[in-house]
């Protein structure tokens, strides 16, 4: 009667070690699947987040200038260097900056453009989500243009 009542117990925990490895192996790719989303939603919102920025700060920056020209060139300087802050390198980032006739009391309109790419997390490699931000500032009414200096 001991020897069965042994036996019985043996075999109940080998069956619970069993089941136990096949609960692990039916969990694990559902956890690996929720993290790598979680990572691309974080990579997603870090684009907008940047790409909204880049546009804002663009635009803010042209509108300071004092001629159209220098207004697109700087715009487009203070862009991308924040787009590198930001880390929008994957060589998709697009920024135009459109000073428009430069006058007082007008709008810079600044557009950014990137997609995010997720390829290299898995399940998820085929996934490019494209995003824009299309921000304007004001040209002040009352600002000063000094003329640039040549030499």
């Amino acid at each position: 009667m001991a020897s069965t009542i042994v036996g019985l117990a043996r075999r109940a925990l080998g069956q619970q070690r069993g089941s136990a490895l096949v609960e692990t192996a039916l969990v694990a790719p559902l956890l690996l699947m929720m993290a790598f989303a979680i990572i691309g939603i974080g990579r997603v919102l870090q684009a907008r987040m940047g790409v909204a920025e880049v546009a804002q700060e663009a635009a803010t920056t042209a509108a300071l200038a004092n001629n159209g020209s220098e207004a697109a060139q700087r715009g487009l300087s203070r862009g991308k260097d924040v787009a590198a802050g930001y880390g929008l390198t994957n060589g998709s980032f697009e920024l135009t900056v459109d000073p428009g006739a430069f006058d007082r009391g007008g709008q810079v309109i600044a557009v950014a453009r990137y997609r995010v790419s997720l390829g290299d997390l898995p399940l998820l490699q085929w996934t490019t989500i494209p995003m824009q931000s299309r921000r304007s500032a004001p040209i002040d009414l009352y600002r000063s243009r000094w003329p640039s200096a040549s030499p």
